[in-house]
């Protein structure tokens, strides 16, 4: 590779960077929500894979079935953050798959 083209690739670099950097403050803005038991828990997570709140639907607490009620909210809360790291991942993508490095890919 020559000067020429690291140079080229330095600039790629920065810019990929650079891009990178808004796509994270944004998706720090952007939420996800998922639900377990037909919408009596639900969590919402942030682009940062950050729970941002949880609705637990009061006919959802049962004191004498407190494990159903902690399973639902783990099912939940799992499922946003799956969803939260896909999306991230999707934005990501759209940045580093327009870049193509001279003579490393």
């Amino acid at each position: 590779m020559g000067i020429g083209n690291m140079g080229k690739v330095m600039k790629q670099v920065q810019k990929m960077q650079s891009q990178l950097a808004k796509i994270q403050e944004e998706l720090a803005q952007r939420t996800v929500e998922a639900s377990s038991g037909g919408g009596v828990v639900r969590a919402v997570v942030n682009g940062k894979q950050e729970v941002v709140s949880l609705y637990i639907s009061p006919e959802a607490v049962d004191p004498d079935d407190i494990e159903m009620l902690q399973d639902l909210i783990v099912a939940a809360v799992n499922e946003a953050l799956r969803r939260s790291q896909e999306m991230a991942a999707n934005e990501m993508a759209k940045i580093t798959g327009q870049f193509k490095l001279p003579g490393l890919f």
